[in-house]
Protein backbone atom coordinates (compact mmCIF):
# COMPACT_ATOMS: atom_id res chain seq x y z
CA UNK A 1 0.00 0.00 0.00
CA UNK A 2 2.83 2.52 0.59
CA UNK A 3 4.63 1.89 -2.64
CA UNK A 4 0.91 2.64 -4.14
CA UNK A 5 0.97 5.52 -2.77
CA UNK A 6 4.18 6.75 -3.54
CA UNK A 7 3.74 5.43 -6.71
CA UNK A 8 0.89 7.21 -7.61
CA UNK A 9 2.31 10.49 -5.88
CA UNK A 10 5.48 10.27 -8.70
CA UNK A 11 3.22 9.91 -11.50
CA UNK A 12 1.37 13.17 -10.56
CA UNK A 13 4.24 14.94 -10.91
CA UNK A 14 5.52 13.64 -13.46
CA UNK A 15 2.48 14.24 -15.36
CA UNK A 16 2.34 17.91 -13.91
CA UNK A 17 5.86 18.61 -14.60
CA UNK A 18 6.10 19.54 -18.11
CA UNK A 19 3.12 22.18 -17.23
CA UNK A 20 4.91 23.75 -14.73
CA UNK A 21 8.42 23.18 -16.58
CA UNK A 22 7.82 25.85 -18.67
CA UNK A 23 6.18 27.69 -15.73
CA UNK A 24 2.81 29.73 -16.78
CA UNK A 25 2.29 30.91 -20.13
CA UNK A 26 2.60 35.11 -20.05
CA UNK A 27 -0.66 36.64 -21.91
CA UNK A 28 0.23 37.70 -25.73
CA UNK A 29 0.29 41.60 -25.78
CA UNK A 30 -2.61 43.43 -26.87
CA UNK A 31 -2.09 44.56 -30.13
CA UNK A 32 -1.00 48.23 -30.29
CA UNK A 33 -3.35 50.34 -32.70
CA UNK A 34 -1.74 53.37 -33.96
CA UNK A 35 -4.32 56.65 -34.32
CA UNK A 36 -4.23 58.64 -37.83
CA UNK A 37 -2.78 61.88 -37.51
CA UNK A 38 -5.66 64.46 -36.57
CA UNK A 39 -6.53 66.07 -40.39
CA UNK A 40 -7.16 69.95 -39.71
CA UNK A 41 -10.74 71.19 -40.30
CA UNK A 42 -10.77 73.31 -43.26
CA UNK A 43 -12.09 77.02 -42.68
CA UNK A 44 -15.90 77.98 -44.52
CA UNK A 45 -15.49 81.72 -45.62
CA UNK A 46 -19.13 81.32 -46.71
CA UNK A 47 -21.23 84.16 -45.01
CA UNK A 48 -21.83 87.62 -43.89
CA UNK A 49 -19.16 89.10 -42.74
CA UNK A 50 -18.38 93.34 -41.46
CA UNK A 51 -15.50 95.20 -40.78
CA UNK A 52 -12.93 97.90 -40.22
CA UNK A 53 -10.56 99.75 -42.36
CA UNK A 54 -7.60 101.78 -41.71
CA UNK A 55 -5.90 103.22 -45.01
CA UNK A 56 -3.90 105.73 -46.75
CA UNK A 57 -4.57 107.30 -50.10
CA UNK A 58 -2.40 108.86 -52.54
CA UNK A 59 -4.84 110.91 -55.20
CA UNK A 60 -3.65 112.89 -58.06
CA UNK A 61 -5.42 114.76 -61.01
CA UNK A 62 -4.61 115.79 -64.79
CA UNK A 63 -6.23 116.94 -67.45
CA UNK A 64 -7.26 120.44 -66.43
CA UNK A 65 -5.44 120.76 -63.40
CA UNK A 66 -2.25 118.99 -62.06
CA UNK A 67 -2.59 118.70 -57.99
CA UNK A 68 -2.30 116.14 -56.16
CA UNK A 69 -2.54 114.64 -52.07
CA UNK A 70 -2.37 112.00 -49.26
CA UNK A 71 -3.85 111.13 -46.46
CA UNK A 72 -5.06 109.07 -44.08
CA UNK A 73 -8.93 107.01 -44.38
CA UNK A 74 -10.81 105.54 -42.22
CA UNK A 75 -14.32 103.09 -43.35
CA UNK A 76 -16.51 100.34 -42.86
CA UNK A 77 -17.04 97.43 -45.12
CA UNK A 78 -19.43 94.50 -45.44
CA UNK A 79 -18.97 91.55 -47.71
CA UNK A 80 -20.84 88.22 -48.29
CA UNK A 81 -18.00 85.57 -49.45
CA UNK A 82 -18.91 81.66 -50.71
CA UNK A 83 -16.47 78.82 -50.27
CA UNK A 84 -16.35 76.96 -53.29
CA UNK A 85 -13.36 74.51 -52.17
CA UNK A 86 -10.53 75.77 -53.91
CA UNK A 87 -11.89 78.98 -54.28
CA UNK A 88 -14.34 81.69 -52.47
CA UNK A 89 -16.10 84.16 -54.34
CA UNK A 90 -17.93 87.33 -52.78
CA UNK A 91 -19.46 90.56 -52.92
CA UNK A 92 -19.67 94.03 -51.08
CA UNK A 93 -19.70 97.25 -50.39
CA UNK A 94 -17.06 99.50 -48.86
CA UNK A 95 -17.33 103.45 -47.53
CA UNK A 96 -13.99 105.55 -46.59
CA UNK A 97 -14.37 109.24 -45.00
CA UNK A 98 -11.22 111.07 -45.91
CA UNK A 99 -9.80 114.75 -45.74
CA UNK A 100 -7.50 114.95 -48.12
CA UNK A 101 -6.43 117.62 -49.19
CA UNK A 102 -5.71 117.87 -52.94
CA UNK A 103 -3.62 121.10 -54.09
CA UNK A 104 -5.76 123.24 -51.91
CA UNK A 105 -8.72 123.34 -54.75
CA UNK A 106 -10.57 120.67 -53.19
CA UNK A 107 -11.05 118.01 -50.40
CA UNK A 108 -11.67 114.58 -51.26
CA UNK A 109 -14.15 113.93 -48.70
CA UNK A 110 -15.37 110.11 -49.19
CA UNK A 111 -14.58 107.19 -51.44
CA UNK A 112 -17.27 104.69 -52.03
CA UNK A 113 -16.85 101.24 -53.25
CA UNK A 114 -19.43 98.09 -54.89
CA UNK A 115 -17.51 95.14 -55.78
CA UNK A 116 -16.62 91.76 -56.42
CA UNK A 117 -13.62 89.64 -55.04
CA UNK A 118 -12.59 86.01 -55.56
CA UNK A 119 -9.43 84.29 -54.80
CA UNK A 120 -7.66 80.92 -53.84
CA UNK A 121 -8.72 79.42 -50.88
CA UNK A 122 -5.89 78.83 -48.45
CA UNK A 123 -7.37 77.09 -45.40
CA UNK A 124 -7.87 79.65 -42.93
CA UNK A 125 -6.78 82.83 -45.71
CA UNK A 126 -7.37 83.45 -48.65
CA UNK A 127 -5.89 85.80 -51.63
CA UNK A 128 -7.97 87.60 -53.88
CA UNK A 129 -8.37 90.03 -56.83
CA UNK A 130 -11.46 92.65 -56.25
CA UNK A 131 -12.91 95.10 -59.04
CA UNK A 132 -15.90 97.21 -59.39
CA UNK A 133 -17.44 100.96 -59.19
CA UNK A 134 -16.51 103.48 -57.12
CA UNK A 135 -17.56 106.68 -56.38
CA UNK A 136 -15.42 110.29 -55.19
CA UNK A 137 -16.85 112.87 -53.48
CA UNK A 138 -15.51 116.26 -52.94
CA UNK A 139 -16.25 119.44 -50.74
CA UNK A 140 -15.64 121.83 -53.85
CA UNK A 141 -19.03 122.15 -55.98
CA UNK A 142 -17.16 123.32 -58.71
CA UNK A 143 -15.10 120.01 -59.42
CA UNK A 144 -17.77 118.15 -58.03
CA UNK A 145 -17.99 114.23 -57.38
CA UNK A 146 -17.46 111.20 -59.79
CA UNK A 147 -18.59 107.50 -60.30
CA UNK A 148 -15.44 105.25 -61.65
CA UNK A 149 -13.92 102.10 -61.49
CA UNK A 150 -11.43 100.14 -58.97
CA UNK A 151 -9.28 97.80 -58.83
CA UNK A 152 -6.61 95.46 -57.07
CA UNK A 153 -5.48 92.79 -54.85
CA UNK A 154 -6.26 91.55 -51.16
CA UNK A 155 -5.34 88.81 -48.44
CA UNK A 156 -7.27 88.10 -45.27
CA UNK A 157 -6.93 85.86 -42.55
CA UNK A 158 -8.58 84.12 -39.10
CA UNK A 159 -6.73 84.97 -35.80
CA UNK A 160 -9.98 83.65 -34.30
CA UNK A 161 -13.45 81.73 -34.81
CA UNK A 162 -15.02 84.75 -36.00
CA UNK A 163 -12.47 87.54 -36.34
CA UNK A 164 -10.53 87.82 -39.66
CA UNK A 165 -7.62 90.54 -40.34
CA UNK A 166 -6.84 91.87 -43.97
CA UNK A 167 -5.03 94.29 -46.17
CA UNK A 168 -6.07 95.70 -49.67
CA UNK A 169 -3.87 97.67 -52.31
CA UNK A 170 -6.67 99.53 -54.69
CA UNK A 171 -6.50 100.97 -58.00
CA UNK A 172 -9.34 103.53 -58.70
CA UNK A 173 -9.87 105.53 -61.38
CA UNK A 174 -12.17 108.98 -62.01
CA UNK A 175 -13.19 110.89 -65.06
CA UNK A 176 -16.62 112.42 -64.32
CA UNK A 177 -16.12 115.28 -62.25
CA UNK A 178 -18.13 118.69 -62.96
CA UNK A 179 -15.05 120.39 -63.89
CA UNK A 180 -14.42 119.57 -67.27
CA UNK A 181 -11.53 117.59 -68.53
CA UNK A 182 -10.54 116.65 -64.90
CA UNK A 183 -9.45 113.09 -64.13
CA UNK A 184 -8.02 111.74 -61.10
CA UNK A 185 -6.32 108.27 -60.00
CA UNK A 186 -6.29 107.16 -56.39
CA UNK A 187 -4.43 104.52 -54.59
CA UNK A 188 -5.01 103.25 -51.06
CA UNK A 189 -3.93 100.82 -48.84
CA UNK A 190 -5.52 99.94 -45.91
CA UNK A 191 -5.74 96.91 -43.02
CA UNK A 192 -9.22 96.14 -42.22
CA UNK A 193 -10.38 93.74 -39.26
CA UNK A 194 -13.59 91.74 -39.86
CA UNK A 195 -16.23 90.20 -37.67
CA UNK A 196 -17.86 87.24 -39.77
CA UNK A 197 -20.99 85.25 -38.93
Amino acid sequence: MKRTLILTAGLAALTAAPALAGGMAEPAPAPVTIAPAPVAAGTDWTGPSVGLQLGYGDVSTSGAANLDGDDVLLGLRAYYDVDLGDFVVGGGVQYDTADIDIGGVTTLDSVTRVGVRGGVDLGSNWIYGTAGWAEARTSNAAVGDSEGWFAGVGYEVFVADTVTVGAELLHHRFEDFNLADLDAEATTAAVSVNFRF
